[in-house]
């Protein structure tokens, strides 16, 4: 006799609904808004806050060059930096609020913000 034997009709119904409530909250757990603003820093200060709601581009100042960052279609993005391994560029478009690149050989990062934010917090 097997532990499924053990089940009866309400067990499954419970197990059932359980699964179903589950299942429902994983796209209201991770609803984070509308993207409102990209706030831009350059060696940890804030440099400029973008209004996504506008295009335009900025060139932002660092230590090695300078940084060219997209606003475009309510999205954001570094378009050209002068660091080596170009990670923050190859990272695309930003979108939702808690969205980040960061170019630290160039020391500018980018940080999308809303009235909410995707995380809580993030950890590498």
């Amino acid at each position: 006799m097997g532990w499924l034997d053990l089940f009866r009709p309400g067990d499954w119904l419970v197990a059932g609904l359980v699964l179903t409530g589950c299942l429902l909250s994983f796209p209201l757990a991770w609803q984070a808004g509308v993207a409102e603003k990209a706030v831009v820093r350059r060696g940890g200060e804030v440099y400029a806050e973008l209004d996504l709601s506008r295009n335009r581009t900025i060139e932002v100042p660092g230590p090695l060059g300078v940084t060219s960052v997209v606003v475009d279609r309510r999205r954001v993005r570094v378009a050209a930096d002068p660091g080596p391994r170009q990670y923050c560029v190859r990272q695309g478009w930003l979108a939702r609020p808690g969205e980040m690149t960061i170019c630290a050989p160039n020391q500018v990062s980018i940080e999308v913000r809303g009235y909410r934010s995707a995380y809580d917090s993030l950890a590498y």
